[in-house]
């Protein structure tokens, strides 16, 4: 309770910089200035139905919670479905699925982990079930659910040896919180023994989620229409890189060695679209980008994926795909996409954020490891060349993406064990 108080305390007094930050990032994404009492848990009135709460904080956790979302949907059908995020683009990302339950749905940001904002938000929407999806362990908000009797499960939970040591440091505020969940859905079994060694105590591994994604068919006859436009040359993608990757894969293109290659790079966040442009013009290829609705012309060099919600299209045009967060010690965005769009990856050193699956997909033949950029760009001119390696990887994707699915079944189980006793009573 003391370390519980204090860390509390230190957040009130960190408040102005919390501001300061979303005014600055509101610089180059004004949507953080929208919405802003639902930081501090202040809400309009919704329609009465009992709600089944999910928070997913950003793009990655909502795309990987679709499945779930229309599952749990299915299951329910008296219940509406709160989704909460953190960032505008995690709640730009789930439009299209908000508009296949218009009725049923509700989205609002999840408040800053503060006792009184925690208190108003499960007061006010007074959830029967909280799904926290992957790493959210919020102190307070889950000592809030406590108090309430609100059982509130960590599903499609993964924690990286990097992040448990980081955890491990703040064990007596930590500890309580994770022991305090009612139940834990781990993608592995090392994430399950790592949140057991922080204090969870019902534990299981249920599988990742993000392999129950099937991508979009409107997506992927957007990629193959890319990719009649673009003819036979070939295209190297840099997918959801971050700042500092697009600059060496850029300074190392050249040992690709392939006249006539289209580089296309999409960075992770919006707001370095932009920067992103800088750094190619700076360079001076020649550039299109996807926002001003021209494909690539045969003298096109860089195309910039300066969009939202189409990672699927990008894979189905690229002929090979480096996963961007892999370069630098990011711990690397997910590569479970890109396989179940049969496209072949390279990773980095650093992909602590999803080793099992990076490891999983190395092993079977879908993905390679490179040390650096250089190496990078160098093993996409070897499988470049090679038609067959290439047709190779992309048959292990497939099979890679598809030998894994089933975590919505397991993870809905494990929901319905829980909701159980509160849907008797």
């Amino acid at each position: 309770m003391i370390a519980r108080l204090l860390y509390s305390l230190l957040f009130y007094l960190a408040m102005p910089m919390v501001w300061l930050r979303l005014l600055w990032r509101a610089r180059q994404q004004p949507e953080y200035l929208q919405h802003l009492g639902e930081r501090h848990g202040f809400y309009t009135p919704l329609r009465a139905r009992p709600l089944i709460w999910l928070h997913a904080v950003s793009v990655g956790e909502t795309r990987a919670a679709e499945p779930l979302v229309e599952a749990l949907l299915h299951a329910y059908p008296e219940h509406g479905l709160l989704l909460t995020h953190m960032t505008p683009t995690g709640r730009a990302s789930a439009q299209a699925l908000l508009a296949k339950f218009p009725e049923r749905c509700t989205q609002v940001y999840l408040p800053y982990d503060l006792p009184d904002a925690c208190g108003r938000f499960l007061d006010h929407f007074r959830p029967q079930v909280g799904l926290l999806m992957e790493t959210e362990l919020w102190p307070n908000l889950i000592h809030a659910a406590k108090r309430r009797q609100l059982p509130l499960l960590l599903i499609n939970a993964r924690l990286s040896a990097r992040s448990q040591r980081g955890y491990a440091r703040l064990a007596s505020l930590i500890r309580p919180a994770v022991a305090s969940l009612s139940a834990v859905a781990a993608q592995t079994e090392c994430d399950a023994e790592r949140l057991r060694q922080l204090g969870a105590q019902r534990t299981s591994v249920s599988g990742n989620l993000k392999f129950d994604v099937t991508p979009a068919v409107d997506q992927l006859q957007l990629g193959a229409r890319w990719r009649q436009a673009v003819g036979p040359r070939p295209v190297w993608l840099l997918a959801s890189s971050r700042a500092g990757e697009e600059a060496l894969i850029l300074e190392a293109i050249s040992a690709v060695g392939i006249a006539g290659l289209l580089l296309v790079l999409v960075p992770r966040h919006p707001q370095r679209f932009a920067e992103v442009a800088g750094l190619v013009a700076g360079r001076g290829l020649a550039l299109c980008r996807r926002s001003s609705g021209s494909l690539p012309s045969g003298e096109t060099q860089v195309w910039l994926g300066d969009s939202m919600g189409e990672m699927a299209a990008y894979y189905a045009l690229a002929d090979l795909a480096l996963i961007g967060g892999t370069l630098l010690p990011f711990g690397g965005q997910n590569l479970i996409e890109a396989a179940a769009c049969a496209c072949p990856v390279l990773l980095g050193p650093h992909s602590f954020n999803f080793s099992q699956a990076s490891d999983d997909a190395i092993a079977c033949g879908a993905a390679r490891r490179v040390a650096n950029a250089g190496e990078a760009a160098a093993v996409a001119g070897e499988l470049l060349r090679s038609r067959a390696q290439l047709l190779a990887m992309r048959a292990a994707a497939t099979s890679f993406s598809q030998g894994h699915r089933g975590a919505t079944a397991r993870t809905l189980a494990l929901i319905e064990r829980v909701m159980e006793p509160r849907k008797a009573h």
